[in-house]
């Protein structure tokens, strides 16, 4: 979703179409996961089969957002054209996030680490789907988004702990690692981007605030992922979500699993 963002955005595609098109994806996604329509359509299945599909995905995720974004969302290109995606977007894709860090205390490093792209992309969306909630430009919400780590595709995130060793000097190395970042991108994307970036210091704009919760929001549940997983029970997994799940072949499943001692 993240290359896929910067290669609409390097094809010249407004940022409203993109910024449109990869959340409805994201909704869908999260429902399908790779399952995304050239992958439906090369298993055979009908476009307008593919788009009833897609749709009622984005429909279940969207039922609690704002009904006008709701209904922008529904209404986003399947298709838009694409371009080679600039350099940095790899980079990024490669370089993990550096866990949970505080000054003077040992890192906390949950495996597989958030990489950059990961985070950019899920504040994005979630910048978004929560801009209603301040009035705010879901656009540029979206744009900063996606560009507020350009600074990581030359540096490794150190953390928190890290930055506050650089001093003085964090913010010039930031600046110009994401200097090097801007100049891979054309003249016009260059000032779309750098227009949307003016709202990532504080929460003093509507576009700042949903940004900031979008951020936060994505930092906090990247670790909660992981405390779901650690604290989840088998009679969760077997009860609830229905590991074994309905089917003719239920029963004889669930006498399996008596016999073997791990029915729940």
């Amino acid at each position: 979703c993240f290359a896929q963002s910067w290669a609409w955005l390097a094809a010249g595609v407004p940022a409203r179409d993109v910024a449109r098109a990869a959340t409805s994806r994201a909704l869908a996604a999260a429902r399908l996961g790779d399952l995304d329509a050239a992958t439906l359509a090369a298993a055979g299945i009908p476009p307008d089969a593919v788009r009833a599909i897609r749709h009622r995905a984005v429909t279940e995720l969207a039922d609690p957002l704002d009904p006008a974004l709701r209904s922008w969302l529904l209404e986003a290109a399947e298709e838009l054209p694409s371009a080679p995606a600039p350099g940095f977007v790899g980079r990024l894709a490669l370089q993990p996030r550096a866990g949970v860090t505080c000054p003077g205390r040992g890192r906390l490093v949950l495996e597989p680490p958030e990489n950059h792209a990961e985070h950019s992309t899920a504040v994005a969306v979630a910048g978004v789907l929560l801009a209603p909630a301040w009035s705010a430009d879901p656009v540029t919400v979206f744009v900063a988004g996606l560009a507020h780590h350009l600074h990581n595709a030359l540096l490794p995130d150190s953390g928190f702990a890290g930055e506050m060793l650089l001093g003085e000097w964090l913010a010039p190395a930031m600046a110009r690692a994401r200097e090097i970042a801007l100049d891979e991108l054309g003249s016009e994307l260059r000032e779309t981007v750098e227009s949307a970036c003016r709202i990532l210091p504080d929460a003093a704009t509507a576009e700042g605030r949903a940004f900031q919760a979008a951020d936060t929001i994505d930092r906090v549940l990247q670790v909660e992922h992981h405390l779901r997983a650690a604290r989840t029970t088998m009679g969760f997994v077997q009860r609830q979500m229905g590991l074994v799940h309905d089917g003719p072949t239920k029963p004889f499943q669930d006498a399996v699993l008596a016999r073997m001692d791990l029915a729940s």
